[in-house]
């Protein structure tokens, strides 16, 4: 083998590093008996700093909101800025880390599902 050869095979074999990571999980059925629908994520982060550049996040039930494809609630930065979507009403809010804003979106689809379980107005 020529050395030209070798690294043509070598060269082949090299897999240019990552510059983002994708974490995009499977959808998380929510029991009928907590409310129904489905939860939704995706992030996207640069590497090596692991930066999030984009995200988003959906609770998905056609039972409690038959609008915006049935999204009760969602956060994303889509369209260049970060907002929130509630009950088809689309708002500005700031981005203070993913982390942050995950407990938040948790925090209120629990109180969503909540209140439509117990026949609450919402």
């Amino acid at each position: 083998m020529t050395p030209d050869l070798i690294f043509d095979i070598i060269a082949v074999n090299i897999k240019p590093p990552k510059t983002q990571e994708i974490y995009a999980p499977k959808d998380v059925s929510i029991p009928a008996r907590l409310g129904g629908g489905v939860l939704k994520e995706r992030v996207i982060r640069e590497l090596p700093s692991k930066k999030v550049i984009s995200y988003a996040l959906a609770y998905i039930n056609p039972l409690i909101f038959s609008g915006d494809n049935g999204r009760v609630l969602g956060y994303d930065n889509s369209h260049g800025y970060s907002h929130r979507h509630y009950f088809g009403r689309i708002t500005p809010e700031p981005f203070d880390g993913y982390e942050k804003l995950y407990e938040r979106f948790e925090q209120e689809w629990q109180m969503i599902t909540v209140k439509f379980v117990n026949g609450e107005q919402i």
